[in-house]
């Protein structure tokens, strides 16, 4: 999750994108999509629907337009809101997750990711104890199942690092162990292990990847990636064993972009690899286009959007954010 950034112009601009358009693609919405609810949809994970054939995207349901709400109570008090698509570019509202965990009487849910094993779902979502005008507030990382992707059930909370934990991300490695990174309340990246993604072992902290968020890791073209948003686009890491990592220079997705709604810095989202392309998905909050603006619904609301990452001769990570993005997702099994 994040507070108030605005888009920094400074730096070179995005590297152009390749042209690699193929046969069924279709060109991706721009915005790609907006909570028809409350018009603050954040923090996107996307998972495949195997019964329903459809991808599902999961979401923080910010809510942009209670304008009553002071501070930043706004971000508090969160459902999980889900969206689903049956390509990858034109995306539907379906309403919000029904989870299992209400420890509080307006409980605060946020970040999601979602993965399948076995023919089971499994959610790891950062609860916030409480609400707040202010941020800070305790967060825990808990471990819900599903069958359906839309009723969830409680399985534990996940002891970790402290107290005040976020934004976990889950892979699964070649010798069959989970890897889960996640970021504490000092805004470092750390990491913990399973052998059944139901009981943890926490390892501590990663040197070196901090002062971020909203880690994201996946495997693409021989190596392993790992993306985190620094608030001035994502920082982007690789690693052969995605335990040491090397950040390659600079970041992506740090300049405004110039489509609807993309005005504005990256935010945390996700990466789906597909048939060997890649694309992220991510937030921008397209009213902060200047310091000190008003605190409204104009400023406070978000929109997700979609690129597709392309990779150079010296193995760098980039994209174009104004270049028309098409996608395909309809080949699953």
């Amino acid at each position: 999750m994040c507070s108030i950034f605005i888009a920094t112009m400074l730096g070179a601009p995005e590297m152009q994108a390749q042209n690699t358009r193929t046969k069924g693609d279709k060109l991706a919405d721009k915005p790609l999509f907006r909570d028809p609810i409350y018009d603050g949809a954040a923090d996107p994970v996307l998972i495949w629907n195997r019964k329903d054939k459809l991808w599902y995207m999961f979401y923080t349901n910010r809510r942009a337009t209670d304008e009553s709400l002071p501070g930043v109570l706004w971000v508090h008090s969160t459902a999980i809101g889900i969206a689903t698509s049956s390509d990858g570019a034109t995306w539907k509202y379906k309403g919000t997750a029904n989870i299992d965990f209400k420890p509080d009487a307006e409980p605060t849910y946020w970040a999601p990711d979602v993965i399948e094993h076995k023919g089971v779902y499994h959610m790891y979502l950062t609860y916030v104890h409480g609400s707040s005008t202010n941020w800070g507030l305790p967060g825990t990382i808990v471990h819900l199942t599903s069958h359906d992707l839309m009723n969830w059930k409680y399985e534990s909370s996940l002891k970790l690092i402290s107290n005040k934990v976020i934004d976990a991300t889950v892979m699964h490695l070649p010798d069959g162990r989970w890897r889960m990174w996640y970021i504490d309340e000092r805004k470092r990246t750390l990491y913990a292990e399973s052998d059944n993604l139901y009981h943890w072992t926490d390892y501590g902290v990663i040197d070196g990847i901090s002062r971020c968020e909203g880690p994201k890791v996946f495997r693409w073209k021989g190596k392993y990636w790992l993306v985190v948003d620094e608030w001035k686009g994502y920082a982007v890491y690789s690693s052969d064993d995605a335990l040491n990592w090397t950040r390659q220079p600079g970041n992506i997705l740090q300049h405004p972009g110039k489509g609807l709604d993309d005005y504005t810095v990256a935010l945390h989202g996700d990466v789906v690899v597909h048939n060997d392309r890649a694309w992220v998905f991510y937030f921008t909050h397209p009213g902060r286009t200047a310091p000190n603006l008003p605190d409204n619904h104009s400023t406070r609301r978000s929109s997700i959007q979609v690129a597709e990452l392309f990779i150079d001769a010296n193995q760098t990570v980039y994209c174009d954010r104004d270049t028309p993005t098409y996608i395909n997702l309809t080949k699953r099994k």
